[in-house]
Formats: C-alpha cells, sequence, structure tokens
C-alpha cells in the first residue's frame, strides 16, 4: 500500500518557463535511464522477489528506493509542467520578447514552433509526457528484472550511475532555476541509491568496484549539488515504512562506498517538502478545469445526497 503525503520530496525554484529545458529533462522522465525506469525497475524487483527470511533486508531496500523513485517522478513531471506552463508568455528571447498570449498580434502558441517538444503544446497541453527527449514513448521494456539478486543490483547500480551521469549533462545544457534545482536534488539522490546497491552487493562478496566502478562526475562542482552533499543527502537512505518493519538497514549502514568520509543512515521520510500547488488553467490550449455549471450540478447533487442520508429510517 502506497500513501500520498501532499508535498513534493525537494523544492522547485521559481524562474522563467523555458520549454528547450524542459524537453531536456524529458530525458531524465522517460528515457532509457530516466526515473519512469528506475521506479518500475525497482517496484517490479521488489514485487517479484523470492527468498527466505535472511533475505529481507535486499527486499525492503528494493521496495524503499523503488517507492523514493515514485516522488522523484512526481518531482520532475512537475518541474516540466512548470517550465511549460505559461510557456507562451515566455519572455527569454531577448530578440523576440512575447510579453503576454497574443500581445501584439502574437500567435498565443508560435513559440511551440521552434522550441523544446512540440507535443509539449499538442498533445500535453503544455504538461509533462511519458516520453525521452526525442520524443520516443517509455517502454516497460526497460525494465530489467532478471530474477537473481547479484545481477539485478548489478543492473541497479550501472542504471543509477548512468542516470546521474545523463543528469550532469542534462545540468550543463540549461541554467534555469527551476530546471537546476531539480536535476542538482536528482544528482545527489541518484548517488545515495548508488551507494545502496553497492553496499548490498558488498554483503554478497561481490567486489563491484572493479567490476563496475562508479563513474567520476565531479557533480559537487555544480553549486546546487555541492549544497545537498554537505547536508549529507547522497548518504542517506528513506524506508518509507509506514509500519517501521523494514529491514533495509541492515544494508545501508557503514562507511560511505562513495569514500566520501561519511556514514551511511536510513530514515522513514524525507523531513519537510514543498507544498504542492495546481497550475493555472491554460485557455490558449483549450484546456479549462472544471466547467462552472457542472461543478454547480455535482454539488447540488452531493448536498442532496447528504439531505437524503440525513433523513430517520422509513420516513
Amino acid at each position: 500500500m502506497y500513501l500520498h503525503t501532499e508535498l513534493l520530496i525537494n523544492e522547485i525554484a521559481n524562474d522563467e518557463p523555458d520549454p528547450a529545458a524542459a524537453n531536456a529533462l524529458q530525458e531524465g522522465l522517460g528515457g532509457q535511464f530516466g526515473e519512469m525506469r528506475t521506479m518500475m525497475q525497482y517496484l517490479f524487483q521488489s514485487m517479484n522477489f523470492r527468498g527466505d527470511a535472511a533475505a529481507k533486508p535486499y527486499k525492503d531496500l528494493l521496495q524503499g528506493v523503488g517507492t523514493e523513485e515514485i516522488s522523484h517522478v512526481e518531482l520532475i513531471g512537475t518541474t516540466i509542467a512548470r517550465l511549460l506552463d505559461g510557456a507562451p508568455g515566455y519572455s527569454g528571447k531577448k530578440t523576440d520578447p512575447v510579453d503576454a498570449p497574443g500581445a501584439k498580434g502574437a500567435t498565443p502558441l508560435t513559440i511551440a514552433k521552434d522550441t523544446g517538444n512540440i507535443h509539449h503544446f499538442l498533445v500535453g497541453a503544455q504538461g509533462a509526457l511519458p516520453v525521452d527527449a526525442a520524443g520516443n514513448p517509455w517502454s516497460g521494456s526497460y525494465v530489467y528484472n532478471s530474477g537473481n539478486l547479484v545481477l539485478d543490483l548489478l543492473y541497479n547500480l550501472m542504471l543509477e550511475s548512468t542516470g546521474r551521469l545523463q543528469k550532469c549533462r542534462i545540468y550543463e545544457m540549461t541554467d534555469n532555476k527551476a530546471a537546476r534545482s531539480t536535476i542538482a536534488y536528482l544528482i545527489v539522490r541518484d548517488q545515495a541509491h548508488e551507494n545502496a546497491f553497492a553496499k548490498a552487493l558488498e554483503s554478497l562478496g561481490v567486489n563491484w568496484g572493479k567490476v563496475l566502478p562508479i563513474p567520476k562526475t565531479n557533480a559537487e562542482a555544480f553549486p546546487e549539488v555541492k549544497k545537498l552533499v554537505d547536508q549529507g543527502l547522497q548518504s542517506i537512505q528513506y524506508t518509507f515504512s509506514a509500519d517501521n518493519k523494514s529491514e533495509a538497514d541492515k544494508l545501508y549502514r557503514g562507511a560511505s562506498p562513495s569514500n566520501d568520509g561519511t556514514e551511511l543512515t536510513t530514515e522513514f521520510m524525507p523531513s519537510g517538502g514543498e507544498p504542492i500547488t495546481i497550475a493555472p488553467e491554460r485557455r490558449e490550449e483549450f484546456s479549462p478545469g472544471l466547467d462552472p455549471e457542472l461543478l454547480a450540478l455535482i454539488q447540488a447533487t452531493a448536498e442532496e445526497e447528504i439531505r437524503q442520508s440525513d433523513r430517520p429510517a422509513g420516513s
């Protein structure tokens, strides 16, 4: 059972809409090494897990990381939507600013023709899509679940390493503060997950460092990343175990495999969080929210049902 808290796992910095940055982030969402892939891969591995009681810490670790990946999908998807929301009024193109949809005779959706992914406007009404940066749909064939614990953990370590590498590249592609705040957070959490799978492999006697060394990206050079690393966020893993039955702490402990001098620890879930807000309607996309007349009918129906339920039996 999964419970949802109406908080984003990390704050998204405020900046102007940027459809091109939104499209680059699509790779981190729906690409082969993106957040949709990690979420589905770890959850399927945990659901399909087999073994006796001694194997439970491994299942719990996969479950905890997979659950966190759900929040990463929510975070990166929301960031993409914010980078797109209001994009017709994008004023970052200094040579030809458009202050508002239709201003000075401009076509409201003109920016969609030559910036980013046109499907963000044609199909998604300025929202995230389950695709990569080239527009290819996300595929379930990305998910690797061999049933062999060592193979799965090795593959997971490779997946996190490749995902972190790609996010470092995306960071270098844009200076948009909203995009970078999310990218930086995911870079650090990818490192935490690399630590998780590396520790699990070590407990199984696998000398993973010689087989699959974690690539050095020097992402700490990015100021947003350094701030989070200085807080030790790369060395914490969340269990999301509401009944406190997770045994992931049997694996996620001791010196960090990143060799950064930190000790690994587990926590139930992140503290704090960023309130989730609902974006305004986009009239130029013909995507209004609730129809006022329909909403009034629903409210009237609900009030009548309440009156009926409050009547004494047999009346």
